[in-house]
């Protein structure tokens, strides 16, 4: 066995599961002597003992970023191969590698054939991530999400989270070092520790972040208020965000964040449990990825 496809069917509110036909049509095109093994997802935690078990070269994550998420804690600094089919709600992992918009024949055939590569891989509490680390007020909003009505994804769902949000907003303290040097401190509505440039479904929170430069971008919004929030929005959609005066930029291998209280925070639009300290770095190189 060559490669592992790991498909999560309720991956993009259950879209994934009926598009199994259509996958496993695809991948018989493509490797007609049988090469790959495709297995359904079963819960949480699944994707990570499937990956860190498997012996397959290649290991395919099917779905949005909480499938690529959870693989990619199975094949943290391994020699073995991540390839994504982003066919999920958010797809932002997908996005930082150019997949986003492609085809799922095309998406499936570069996972399952491309040129491999590697990307800096981050890592938050002893645990790895591949996109995006969000601590406060975006937490809150993937927290929110979760509720929202089911026909919306990607953008528009964020969106809708980040206005019920709003209702009550509450700003944490926040200290931000790197190496020993401080670098913020103060009310903040969120601090973003990016490998990849967007997370939300596309939201280009950190527009200069580069995931093969051995470095986290740092982005924190100070202290803004509700109406100072909804007046950032348009900016933020277009990554004009990053001029305004309350929002600070930062660039690092290392970071330690601080709160005065337990604050929520996502990883790959994965929920963590509200925590006082995140102690963030950057693993240069350390993730083998299929790339268009």
């Amino acid at each position: 066995m060559q490669s592992l496809v790991i498909v999560n069917p309720a991956a993009g509110r259950g879209r994934v599961g009926k598009m199994l036909p259509q996958i496993q049509s695809a991948l018989a095109a493509i490797h007609p002597n049988g090469q790959v093994q495709v297995v359904q997802t079963e819960g949480p935690g699944h994707a990570t003992l499937l990956a860190q078990t498997t012996p397959a070269e290649r290991v395919i994550a099917v779905g949005g970023d909480g499938t690529v998420h959870e693989t990619i804690r199975g094949l943290a600094h391994s020699a073995k191969v991540l390839g994504v089919v982003p066919i999920g709600s958010g797809n932002d992992f997908a996005r930082m590698l150019g997949l986003s918009q492609k085809p799922l024949p095309q998406t499936l055939r570069i996972a399952l054939t491309g040129l491999v590569g590697t990307v800096d891989l981050g890592e938050v509490n002893g645990q790895p991530f591949g996109a995006s680390l969000g601590i406060g007020f975006d937490a809150m909003v993937a927290r929110k999400a979760l509720a929202a009505p089911t026909f919306l994804r990607g953008m528009p769902r964020y969106l809708y989270s980040i206005f019920a949000v709003l209702k009550e907003l509450s700003l944490p303290t926040l200290t931000l070092e790197s190496e020993g040097k401080l670098l913020f401190q103060g009310k903040a509505l969120l601090a973003a520790l990016m490998n990849g440039y967007a997370y939300g479904g596309g939201i280009p929170i950190a527009p200069s972040a580069s995931p093969t430069d051995g470095l986290l971008s740092g982005v924190v919004a100070g202290e803004f208020s509700r109406l100072g929030v909804v007046g950032i929005l348009p900016r933020l959609l277009l990554g004009k965000h990053v001029h305004h005066p309350k929002v600070h930029e930062y660039t690092g291998a290392a970071f330690t964040v601080r709160f005065n209280q337990p604050v929520a925070a996502h990883v790959d639009g994965e929920l963590l449990e509200p925590q006082a300290l995140y102690e963030v770095r950057i693993h240069p190189q350390a993730l083998r990825v299929a790339l268009p």
